[in-house]
């Protein structure tokens, strides 16, 4: 990193022709922790910056401009220029293109008209566009042809530009416990039972407490069909966590689940959270849905 950017705001600007994945590329900067703003007026860039600056509440923001500006888009190369001269911010253009044809098909695809070309084809509003943006372009810092990339290779070209690193973002693995009772969560991307293990339910001493207590915990880990489960859901993931990476997914959520949600699938989520902590270029998090609600 150099010393400007370590003592100053990220500020990106994200700009392009219509079609070539704005959306998308927003999408990549919000999950980085960006404050985003889509289709924010010209005029209240600056204002905008301010917010961004070293000395505003933001350290890291970006904003989309492109044709739906209108007449005052014209306006923005010298609002620009203004940013780059600013001591206080680190501003970047990122502007995102793509072959007429391909752009033709997504548009083909989508069904959308172009924004310039309502009752035109969309051929005719891409040509004024490009003629709109042929200023902005030249003033880029990078421009990235989304052609032949799909989502997550765009994902990741995002992730480079504004991280100046090509390596992944860190994985956040949520590791839930529940109840079968209540429902499989919603947002669950991998879900686990674990009711073929003994029941401390039905142990009277062990019936008030629930996974999270050491005597639960051992009733539970002890048993051997617990410690092969263990093992071999920590070496699964070990091996899909990366293969997800990979393809631009930021989080997993993985939901452990017994009859009752408090015993079985308590113990067994705090244990799988503790090995999953320890694999590399993973961020665990662990959450216990029927305790908290009992709460």
């Amino acid at each position: 990193m150099n010393n400007r950017s370590a003592r100053t705001s990220r500020f990106i600007v994200v700009t392009g022709v219509s079609g070539a994945g704005k959306s998308q590329a927003i999408r990549a900067l919000e999950d980085l922790g960006f404050f985003c703003v889509d289709n924010l007026p010209v005029a209240l860039i600056s204002t905008f910056a301010d917010l961004a600056s070293s000395r505003g509440a933001v350290t890291r923001a970006a904003v989309v401009v492109d044709v739906r500006e209108g007449k005052t888009l014209s306006a923005f190369p010298r609002v620009y220029a203004k940013l780059k001269r600013r001591k206080d911010l680190d501003p970047k253009l990122l502007f995102l293109d793509a072959d007429d044809a391909m752009l033709l098909r997504r548009f083909s695809e989508t069904r959308r008209p172009h924004p310039l070309a309502k009752t035109r084809s969309p051929k005719e509003g891409l040509r004024e566009e490009r003629r709109l943006l042929a200023p902005i372009r030249k003033l880029a810092d990078h421009v990235v042809d989304t052609s032949h990339l799909n989502v997550h290779d765009l994902r990741r070209s995002v992730v480079a530009f504004a991280t100046g690193s090509s390596a992944p973002s860190p994985m956040t693995v949520n590791v839930t416990s529940f109840s079968f009772r209540r429902g499989v969560p919603l947002e669950a991307d991998l879900v686990f039972d674990v009711r073929f293990l003994k029941n401390p339910h039905f142990v009277p001493a062990l019936r008030p407490l629930t996974g999270q207590d050491r005597r639960v915990a051992r009733y539970v880990m002890t048993q051997a069909s617990a410690k092969k489960f263990l093992r071999l859901t920590t070496a699964l993931l070990r091996f899909l966590l990366p293969l997800y990476t990979a393809e631009g997914k930021s989080y997993l959520t993985v939901a452990i689940g017994c009859t009752g949600g408090q015993h079985r699938s308590v113990a067994i989520a705090e244990a799988l959270a503790k090995k999953l902590g320890r694999i590399r270029g993973a961020k665990t998090r662990l959450r216990h849905r029927e305790i908290a609600a009992a709460r």
